[in-house]
């Protein structure tokens, strides 16, 4: 069992002491055997919270749910709702449901493997839930229905289960078309203004990242909750690039090649993004309304093109170089649990491709290796109580960044 160090307790000393004098006052015929035995039993329980109190704990990354494997995960939601769950989507179709518990078994959620392209990096991507879940049940999904297109769908929870959608209840929001099989985005965040963010990739061919007039290569901000212009859904009004002439009034940001895997600082309201590099470098940004990333202009702090006419470039927070520390980056998200004081105000990401978790100190930039797995890191994700969560696509584990004592600290 994991738990947390330093339980505060009544100090015995002062148990006894009492029960000490209680016994004289109330004339006990104790003997003095009997008050021996009492006083060395109070200086083994005081020797015994001593070493409590001495125990030391470090940051650990723990196979918390010992129980669970999956098939392919890449995204770990908690719903607003107060229920104390996780929810892990899987890329091959289903999402699967279970209380945030060590012990914990899964039931399915909602299984759209019978509807879904899976080649390449399609798939069941994306999983968001609206602000307002627990009164509407309403929640949405990013995925692949066939191999040139993306989806992003609304569902509804079985009414009296909370543990099961209703695969009949599915309301397509929006499609757009995507050239290849990868670089699809997926992510979905609802943003504390109460608009729901798509990530959406360049498509695979890298000409879409500068384009307005497509739903590629950038960051989608729509209002779920009303529809307009023939649309499922409507449009802010503050986008970026409404009454613009041939842009589309989606687009909240652009100019990124394969955002994979963003989130929303729930203390500060910015949106960081992990943007995957093509040759060269690997992207930490924070996204912000209509800037420019720079893709397919810019890697990184990079020209690509010579020369580089776009000089209202965003650069990215922080770069790292393919060649040397890793090869696909996997956003993460800034640490504002509890648990683990060490994370706080670090933004915590991945390499998908070589296990690396790096934390990234969001005042100063400073960049340092947290741990070197062995793992296909594929996403991230919290709890109710944004304690942090992170994905093995490969070997199918979810695990939490917990705590555990240190050997040896009592000595």
């Amino acid at each position: 069992m994991h738990s947390n160090a330093f339980h505060k307790k009544t100090p015995m000393k002062k148990v006894f002491y009492l029960l000490f004098i209680g016994l004289i006052v109330f004339g006990s015929c104790k003997t003095d055997d009997d008050v021996q035995e009492m006083m060395q039993e109070e200086e083994e329980m005081e020797e015994e919270e001593e070493e409590e109190e001495m125990a030391v704990t470090e940051l650990a990354l723990l196979d918390y749910f010992q129980f669970l494997t999956f098939n392919q995960p890449l995204d770990i939601q908690s719903p607003p709702d107060g229920s104390n769950r996780l929810f892990v989507v899987e890329k091959t179709g289903r999402i699967q449901v279970f209380p945030v518990e060590e012990t914990a078994t899964d039931l399915t959620f909602l299984d759209l493997s019978g509807n879904l392209h899976t080649n390449g990096e399609m798939g069941l991507l994306g999983l968001a839930f609206h602000p307002q879940y627990d009164l509407n049940g309403y929640f949405y999904v990013y995925y692949n229905p066939n191999n040139t297109t993306s989806r992003i769908s609304r569902f509804t929870v079985e009414f009296g289960d909370i543990n099961a959608a209703d695969p009949n209840s599915e309301f397509v929001l929006m499609e757009f078309n995507q050239p290849a099989t990868n670089h699809n985005g997926g992510q979905l965040n609802f943003g504390p203004d109460g608009y729901l963010y798509i990530s959406s990739g360049d498509g695979g061919p890298s000409i879409h990242g500068q384009d307005l007039d497509n739903l590629l290569g950038g960051i989608l901000r729509i209002d779920v909750d009303n529809a307009s212009g023939g649309l499922n859904y409507a449009i802010p009004a503050d986008n970026p690039f409404v009454g613009v002439p041939g842009a589309r009034e989606e687009l909240f940001a652009y100019g990124l090649r394969n955002p994979w895997r963003t989130s929303f600082d729930t203390l500060t309201g910015k949106l960081w993004a992990g943007d995957v590099g093509s040759g060269n470098f690997e992207e930490v940004n924070i996204i912000e309304s209509g800037e420019n990333y720079g893709w397919h202009d810019y890697e990184g702090n990079n020209c690509r093109l010579n020369p580089c006419l776009n000089q209202n470039v965003v650069f990215p927070f922080h770069t790292y170089p393919r060649a040397q520390t890793g090869s696909a980056i996997t956003g993460g998200y800034v640490y504002r649990g509890t648990l683990n004081p060490e994370l706080e105000n670090q933004y915590v990401y991945a390499d998908f491709v070589d296990g690396f978790i790096w934390t990234l100190d969001i005042n100063s930039a400073a960049n340092e290796l947290l741990y070197d797995t062995n793992f296909k890191i594929s996403g991230f994700g919290t709890d109710e109580n944004e304690e942090l969560y992170v994905c093995d696509l490969q070997g199918g584990k979810i695990y939490k960044f917990g705590r555990v004592e240190v050997i040896g600290s009592n000595n």
